[in-house]
């Protein structure tokens, strides 16, 4: 199911963000009925100047938080899961307080940030969950004080700069927008590097998962995720990083076929650094050839062989009408014979090649 595509990329894409300001915990257990948190965060170091970069989530951060996203909106029973790990997590402080013969003090207690996309009136009025709009932007929304817990609905917070990192964690248009603002950021802004490479992959995990039945709010997704890779691409092209593209490429291209097959072949892996080099153009009209093989052994295979066609295809010219010729022969190698040959590709003079794959 998508959703729980959705669910690990709101854990990574957290753990990602506040990782550089503390320690993250993803799927920390608590012990009453082994319930787990989708990620429990201690801060370590609270650099002022990255707090405000991450915005309204740099202020959840800048103490012990737990953090529960919910792709779809969350229901009365989910709310009260979620309290209930905190009320263990109390519990397991309290008991250690115990061990430790000193004195529990409810500060220590994090504070538990519900995220969803949306929530109805009656759902925050039957938990009294009132917005603090002297302090906290519009869509925010707090229990009572002792309960230290707030609910987050993302599709009401506004659309500044402040709430772009939570937005993301949104659904449908509200998402979307806020992955096109990501266009607006510097190219090399670590924060858009990383945020890019997490959709990448979700984006990869969508199209295993949605090839037969695509919901248009995944397809929609999908589409406006890719138009951000290829413009990083050229801008990178654009600014003579041309080292900077290739490593790019290959992450992408590692990361896609991870994704879809499971697992990268040694025979994938010979292909990886001369496909790397690839035109933006080519290099987005082989993921797309790609994306449309089957998932299975089959698919594996084709992939190899597109792989390698394309790497020839470089040399076209030169190898003239025995190109299938050249290409099933180049495939019959060993291993480490193929990836040396790869490597020695481009010094191969015309009549080299040929002759080794003729």
């Amino acid at each position: 199911m998508t959703r729980f595509i959705h669910d690990r990329f709101a854990k990574e894409y957290l753990e990602e963000l506040l990782s550089p300001i503390g320690t993250v915990n993803i799927g920390r257990y608590v012990t009453s009925e082994v319930r787990e948190i989708d990620v429990y965060f201690t801060p370590t170091t609270l650099t002022p100047k990255y707090l405000e970069t991450l915005g309204v989530l740099g202020r959840m951060a800048s103490a012990t938080a737990i953090f529960e996203p919910f792709r779809n909106p969350v229901s009365f029973s989910e709310i009260c899961s979620c309290l209930g790990k905190l009320l263990d997590v109390r519990g397991e402080l309290e008991r250690q307080a115990r061990r430790e013969n000193t004195r529990y003090d409810d500060a220590q207690l994090p504070k538990l940030w519900i995220l969803t996309p949306t929530a109805s009136e009656a759902l925050l009025g039957g938990f009294h969950a009132t917005p603090e709009a002297e302090s906290w932007p519009q869509g925010i929304y707090f229990l009572g004080e002792h309960l230290k817990s707030a609910i987050v609905v993302i599709h009401q917070l506004p659309e500044t700069p402040e709430t772009l990192w939570l937005r993301i964690l949104g659904k449908g248009k509200v998402q979307q927008r806020a992955i096109a603002q990501l266009s607006s950021l510097a190219t090399d802004d670590p924060l858009r590097i990383i945020a890019l490479e997490l959709l990448y992959r979700l984006q990869s995990h969508l199209v295993v998962e949605t090839q037969e039945e695509s919901e248009p709010e995944e397809r929609e997704l999908i589409m406006a995720i890719a138009p951000l890779f290829q413009q990083q691409i050229q801008a990178a092209q654009q600014q003579g990083l041309e080292q900077g593209r290739q490593a790019q490429q290959r992450l992408i291209l590692e990361n896609f076929l991870q994704v879809r097959f499971g697992e990268i072949n040694s025979k994938m892996t010979a292909f990886l650094s001369p496909i790397s080099n690839f035109s933006a153009a080519d290099f987005t009209v082989l993921l797309l050839a790609i994306s449309m093989l089957t998932v299975d052994e089959a698919g594996r295979q084709q992939a190899v062989r597109l792989l390698a066609e394309n790497v020839l295809k470089m040399r076209q010219s030169e190898l003239g009408d025995i190109l299938p010729t050249a290409l099933t022969n180049l495939l019959k190698l060993p291993v480490d014979e193929l990836t040396l040959f790869v490597e020695q590709l481009p010094q191969l003079s015309a009549d080299e090649l040929r002759a080794r794959l003729g």
